[in-house]
């Protein structure tokens, strides 16, 4: 245990200024999502063009194609959620069967893909995790892009695998970031579905 403290402490020591700066936005990101509140994305482009390049440099090339999705989700879903002038706002709802086999599809088949990539393409040294991080993170934030609850339970699946992922590859704010996410996840989950079954509710009413 004294090990893994003193181990820890070094990284956080080393840690680069730019890694501090993504973790800052990349917490923005996530709290302005839980309050359902549209600048959860220029938040979130900026923590993701500056994580780009660090998980480049540790060669986690999944996580780094992974923010790329998250750029164009995030440009994808400032657009969606904010709509035209003349039309409402898109409103929290829960995933239909179409949007359940999409987010399967994007989750099974991207690990797949991102998984034969990285081992025969890149010389990355974990690929089955790597992928599996990417391509569960790549169905949450299409969900949370169409604004669906479900969003939450898919990102914190790749969190939860993310976090050893980080700490392994010596990425330590980044990995406490992934923890701080997944904690702020749950949180996020139960004020969605809060909020969602109220305008059920007022609906049946």
């Amino acid at each position: 245990m004294q090990h893994w403290i003193e181990l820890f402490i070094t990284q956080i020591k080393e840690t680069s200024p730019l890694q501090w700066i993504a973790t800052v936005f990349g917490m923005a990101e996530v709290l302005l999502a839980k309050r359902n509140n549209i600048l959860l994305y220029p938040a979130g482009i900026i923590g993701i063009v500056l994580s780009l390049y660090l998980l480049v440099d540790v060669k986690l090339y999944a996580e780094a194609a992974l923010n790329m999705y998250y750029l164009i989700m995030s440009i994808y879903g400032w657009i969606y959620w904010t709509r035209k002038r003349d039309e409402p706002p898109v409103q929290i709802s829960y995933a239909n069967r179409s949007e359940w086999i999409v987010t399967l599809a994007i989750s099974l088949g991207g690990w797949a893909v991102l998984y034969l990539l990285l081992k025969y393409f890149t010389p990355s040294d974990v690929p089955i995790l790597d992928s599996f991080v990417s391509s569960t993170a790549w169905a949450g934030m299409w969900l949370l892009a169409r604004r669906k609850i479900e969003n939450w339970v898919l990102l914190n699946i790749s969190n939860f695998v993310a976090v050893p992922l980080l700490f392994y590859k010596g990425l330590p704010l980044f990995a406490c970031l992934t923890i701080f996410l997944f904690v702020v996840a749950i949180f996020g989950f139960f004020d969605w579905k809060k909020k969602l079954d109220g305008k059920i509710n007022i609906a049946v009413q």
